[in-house]
């Protein structure tokens, strides 16, 4: 039998948005996506957080206290973007006032995080589990469903663990973006495969999306944070729902053996929030657009 083929969070959720889209990424292997600027900060962001929780937990609350995170993001920021410039051959994918501009913002966040920060995070009843900690778990048709947590953070008092995803918003999420499966679905699978991968039963599993906002609103009478939580609806009939599009998407894209079915029928889901955000909207010869079978 073949080597398992991996799939992700972000490859189903391609193929619940326009199915064609994902057969012309890993199918056709068409994509040509490259990094821009809130890839990059994203990941920064990641990096700075996440070390900074690590010394919390690992060492002190006054240690982390102690990290230089303004140098660190800059640092990342830098790293990082070099990095990716390498990759792509020399082509740079933004500007100086880009990185001056989104630098200033993450600053603004790290300020208020470490200045607010045991009303999101704390020590006492608590312990870090993981970061990054990948999941990698067997399912049918010689397939795998892989994906990195964020974090995870165990509550030693009531024994539940916390899995947690950073996301970085401009504005954060509005309702829309709150109610869009498609957005929150990713939690809910991450808890059904760290249930079934580290063997905790799924009542013991909470979830949240850890949101930090690069820009506030600006003329608003009402207070506004850096960070913002959210906690989707997580109980077993969600998380059977997205399972059995999970489940869909298995099958309209792989064979029993779990090779890509290259001879389907993909539809296309056109739509103006598909389309905006798809590698393939300015070209014509790939995608016309149109909600028919190809």
């Amino acid at each position: 039998m073949s080597k398992k083929k991996s799939i992700s969070y972000s490859q189903f959720s391609q193929w619940d948005k326009c199915p064609y889209m994902w057969k012309l990424n890993y199918v056709d292997k068409l994509t040509e996506f490259t990094d821009n600027i809130y890839t990059l900060f994203g990941t920064s962001m990641h990096e700075v957080l996440q070390e900074y929780l690590r010394v919390m937990y690992t060492k002190s609350i006054k240690e982390a206290d102690q990290l230089y995170l303004d140098e660190m993001l800059e640092d990342r920021l830098k790293t990082n973007f070099l990095e990716i410039v390498k990759e792509n051959g020399g082509v740079e994918f933004c500007t100086k006032g880009d990185m001056v501009e989104f630098y200033s913002d993450g600053v603004k966040i790290i300020d208020f995080f470490k200045k607010k920060r045991n009303q999101y995070f704390s020590k006492r009843g608590y312990e870090l589990l993981g970061i990054e900690t990948e999941l990698d778990y067997g399912m049918d048709k010689n397939i795998k469903f892989r994906g990195f947590i964020d974090l995870i953070i165990k509550d030693t008092v009531r024994n539940r663990i916390k899995i947690i995803d950073i996301k970085t918003a401009t504005h954060g999420w509005n309702k829309y973006q709150k109610a869009d499966k498609n957005k929150t679905d990713q939690l809910l699978l991450y808890k059904q495969f760290y249930s079934k991968q580290f063997d905790v039963p799924l009542d013991r599993i909470e979830v949240e999306y850890f949101i930090v906002k690069r820009k506030l609103w600006e003329n608003t009478d009402f207070p506004q944070k850096r960070i913002q939580t959210f906690i989707p609806a997580n109980g077993k009939p969600s998380i059977n729902k997205v399972i059995r599009r999970l489940e869909l998407f298995m099958d309209d894209c792989f064979t029993d053996d779990g090779e890509y079915r290259d001879d389907h029928i993909y539809n296309k889901q056109p739509s103006k929030k598909n389309c905006r955000w798809c590698d393939f909207r300015d070209k014509p010869e790939l995608c016309d657009k149109k909600g028919v079978k190809v």
